[in-house]
């Protein structure tokens, strides 16, 4: 899908706890750093559909499992990726994309990494149930 890349990180085994590699600003998908936060998801627990229509994502899951569903309203295409500590991956996610994701494990932690700073009016919600996904 347009806008979208995965890209494989890095794991450090260290015997006193392990480091997660995230975003360096030499690569790519980098933008622009606006903001760093955690969001959690329940198990079972859908949050979404939302749709950023100026920032770019950088979303990582180092705890838990997490499966991401994006929506292109364009293409009308979906698709959808499962991130966690034994996938770990970071999935860049360009605006204009509609996302929803799900929690799998009874602790569920997301990272993301935008390109700005966080701004209500910038994004569009909408209900779970006004886009179509069978979600299981």
């Amino acid at each position: 899908m347009v806008g979208v890349v995965v890209k494989k990180l890095k794991i450090i085994d260290n015997p006193l706890g392990n480091i997660y590699h995230g975003i360096k600003k030499s690569e790519n998908e980098f933008v622009e750093f606006g903001e760093a936060y955690f969001t959690s998801v329940n198990k079972n627990a859908i949050k979404g559909w939302k749709k950023h229509n100026l920032m770019t994502l950088n979303l990582i899951v180092p705890i838990g499992k997490i499966k991401i569903v994006i929506y292109s309203a364009e293409e009308e295409k979906y698709i959808e990726y499962t991130l966690s500590e034994k996938n770990y991956c970071r999935l860049t996610v360009s605006p204009g994309l509609w996302l929803a994701f799900k929690g799998y494990d009874e602790i569920n932690i997301m990272m993301n990494i935008a390109s700005m700073e966080h701004n209500p009016v910038e994004s569009d919600n909408v209900d779970i149930s006004e886009i179509k996904y069978d979600w299981g």
